[in-house]
């Protein structure tokens, strides 16, 4: 097993595998902290690898993502007090959010929601940039059945746009955390990364038994993108609050512009 991992390795060029590891680790970084590290690992795999599957990069992507969220995950859980009354239910709803998810890409166009996500990034970067002490104090606003009721919502949803498309889910589930419970934003990113785990589970049952898994590129990737998550981790436990809110906001602005791009230029290049 070990022999053919590092076989699938060998078949790529050294460069190939640097630019992708230096990804995965920068991606790492910037999930642990506010989410959005697809915005960095995906399309370096599709750009380094053009003859691959987009099935099998997406696979792999959730390999190195699930072992890099997983750690941040598990470092959060040990610095900031999770509020578990709202995390383990949306932990728990994500898996089958995210595996349906996963199931109705497969039956539909995503053309829709591509040209409406850029708008709703918008709309979290206009409201967390006007809202200056958004997430700054822990301020939980609902009861015990509420939070738990809250969250089983928001990770079935979350989790269903995570399976079916993806972009921007850590800031989503950040954002929801925030504004619905009344959490402060290393509070919301520990729960966030927890129900980013799930997402990534469920993606990866639907992924990994049809072989659409690079996995000796995957377990690679990972390492460096638990690097990354330790760093980022490190980061947002040390400066907190109002460190996550500005990169929170750093990250939203590229995933405009990154899903803007992806999105419309389909569409206006024909006109120049």
């Amino acid at each position: 097993m070990f022999d053919l991992l590092i076989a699938s390795l060998q078949s790529l060029d050294w460069t190939v595998l640097l630019a992708l590891c230096a990804a995965s680790f920068c991606a790492g970084l910037i999930d642990a902290m506010v989410g959005g590290g697809g915005l960095i690992q995906v399309p370096a795999l599709f750009g380094l690898l053009p003859t691959v599957g987009h099935a099998t990069l997406l696979g792999t992507n959730k390999v190195s993502s699930v072992v890099g969220t997983g750690f941040a995950a598990y470092r959060y859980s040990r610095a900031v007090p999770v509020p578990w009354n709202a995390a383990l239910p949306a932990t728990a709803m994500a898996l089958l959010g995210a595996y349906v998810g996963a199931y109705v890409v497969t039956q539909v166009s995503t053309q829709t929601l591509r040209l409406l996500l850029p708008v709703l990034l918008v709309a979290v970067a206009a409201y967390t940039f006007l809202r200056k002490d958004l997430g700054s104090v822990h301020a939980p606003r609902l009861n015990v059945q509420q939070e738990r009721l809250y969250g089983a919502l928001a990770g079935l949803l979350i989790g269903f746009y995570d399976g079916f498309f993806g972009p921007g889910t850590g800031s989503f589930l950040l954002l929801a955390f925030v504004v619905v419970f009344g959490f402060d934003f290393l509070a919301a990113t520990a729960s966030a990364k927890l129900v980013n785990v799930a997402c990534n589970v469920a993606s990866l049952a639907w992924f990994a038994p049809a072989g659409h898994v690079l996995l000796g590129l995957g377990l690679l990737m990972a390492c460096f993108n638990v690097a990354g998550a330790k760093v980022g981790s490190g980061l947002a436990i040390r400066n907190g609050a109002g460190f996550v809110r500005k990169a929170l906001l750093l990250v939203v602005g590229l995933l405009i512009l990154r899903t803007s791009y992806d999105s419309y230029w389909p569409l206006l290049k024909p006109l120049f």
